[in-house]
């Protein structure tokens, strides 16, 4: 766990890494909750068998937006502000996916600090944020998230 105790604290960690989060596994029933919850039941999320037989991956691959919703999991399991009263997730200036997760595989998390900007009742921070697979390649998801710490 990476704690921030003051803003400046964040601020002195402009570029760095800061975090890297456990491994977590894929599995398939919750490509399928995720699926259910947001009505996207394509066939190569949720049908194991026609993936297998007609996917280019050879299997059943995780939503984009399932890793994408991740990302606060693994960030507050290892960032830790607890100046201030809140958080929220402000934006996401980009999103990338660059590789399929195919179920079964395993992610994580991975924390680099851009920017840190003072406002009024908050400090905003820019973070690339990256899931990797443990298979190694491209990652599955690059973002770049802005987070708003209140005071």
């Amino acid at each position: 766990m990476h704690t921030f105790a003051s803003v400046e604290a964040l601020e002195a960690e402009v570029g760095k890494e800061i975090a890297v989060s456990e491994w977590m596994s894929m599995s398939q029933d919750r490509v399928n909750l995720f699926a259910q919850a947001t009505d996207d039941p394509q066939w190569i999320h949720v049908d194991v068998e026609r993936a297998k037989r007609e996917s280019p991956f050879g299997g059943t691959i995780a939503h984009g937006y399932l890793t994408l919703s991740l990302l606060p999991k693994f960030f507050e399991e290892q960032v830790d502000m607890p100046f201030g009263s809140m958080s929220i997730n402000y934006g996401v200036n980009k999103v990338r996916f660059p590789a399929p997760l195919l179920v079964g595989g395993r992610i994580r998390g991975r924390f680099d600090l851009l920017e840190v900007e003072r406002h009024a009742d908050c400090v905003q921070s820019v973070w690339k944020m990256t899931v990797e697979q443990e298979s190694g390649g491209k990652p599955v998801c690059v973002a770049e998230a802005v987070l708003r710490r209140y005071f």
